[in-house]
């Protein structure tokens, strides 16, 4: 593990990037950070992975394999702009319910548009909240999905106790994140891609190159594979695993409430 990296411990709390802040002060410059990036979103993945972040999504979606099933309930965290949740309601012949959660309104106003105009909206409930705080209650799920998203909650443990309260007996916890590369040559690449060029083009894209720096550096603090997949069995998952993609370079931790 990087030195840079938390543990299981704690420690993305106070971490801005690889600067440190007063605990209470992440969130608010987190929320800057998407409602600057809001409108470009999907641009700022596509530079951030190479593309790649729309397979991993397809994969985790696969994972899930949502039921064909109008009793079949997701939450999608951090997910304001309905990535996840509408690849689920596609994969479920449009028969799934999925609430989209998002702490940024301006997050959730360009998912809410989307599905306006794919004809989703009846199969979606959006919600502006915290994932420390979830506005649900206890079982409510059949599966708690976040993608790309878990990095940016300040109290992770706390998010992950209650991503367990509020899924059913049987539930499924999907976390797809950035992650630990374990290819040294690809390590070396993907670092100078990181720090070199995503945040020159942040800016070209946005005008602003800071969210990207925050977004890279976010990565990089983030606990491991390991140490995250403990956090998981720490909020009371089950069966535990996690699956590597594109040499570490993201991986998608499962984990379920037995």
């Amino acid at each position: 593990m990087t030195e840079a990296r938390t543990s299981a411990e704690g420690g993305m709390e106070t971490s801005y990037g690889f600067r440190q802040v007063a605990e209470g002060e992440k969130q608010p410059l987190v929320n800057d950070v998407f409602h600057k990036v809001a409108k470009r979103y999907d641009i700022m993945n596509d530079v951030m992975s190479g593309g790649m972040h729309r397979v991993w999504k397809d994969a985790l979606v696969a994972t899930l394999n949502p039921r064909k099933d109008e009793n079949y309930k997701v939450l999608d965290v951090a997910g304001g702009t309905g990535d996840i949740a509408f690849r689920i309601l596609e994969a479920s012949g449009r028969k799934a319910h999925a609430t989209v959660l998002d702490i940024n309104g301006s997050m959730l106003a360009v998912g809410a548009e989307r599905a306006a105009k794919l004809g989703l909206s009846d199969h979606l409930t959006f919600v502006e909240a915290n994932a420390e705080e979830l506005p649900f209650e206890a079982n409510s799920f059949d599966a708690y999905t976040i993608a790309f998203g878990i990095r940016n909650v300040p109290r992770i443990d706390v998010a992950l106790k209650e991503a367990y309260r509020v899924l059913k007996r049987g539930g499924r916890l999907l976390v797809l994140e950035f992650s630990e590369v374990d290819l040294p040559m690809l390590t070396r690449l993907y670092d100078e891609w990181s720090f070199n060029a995503i945040p020159r083009f942040g800016k070209m894209i946005t005008g602003d190159s800071e969210p990207y720096q925050y977004l890279v550096e976010s990565i990089r603090k983030f606990p491991n594979q390991e140490n995250f997949a403990a956090m998981i069995r720490s909020a009371g998952f089950s069966r535990v695993t996690y699956t590597n993609y594109t040499g570490g370079i993201a991986a998608l931790h499962s984990g379920w409430k037995l």
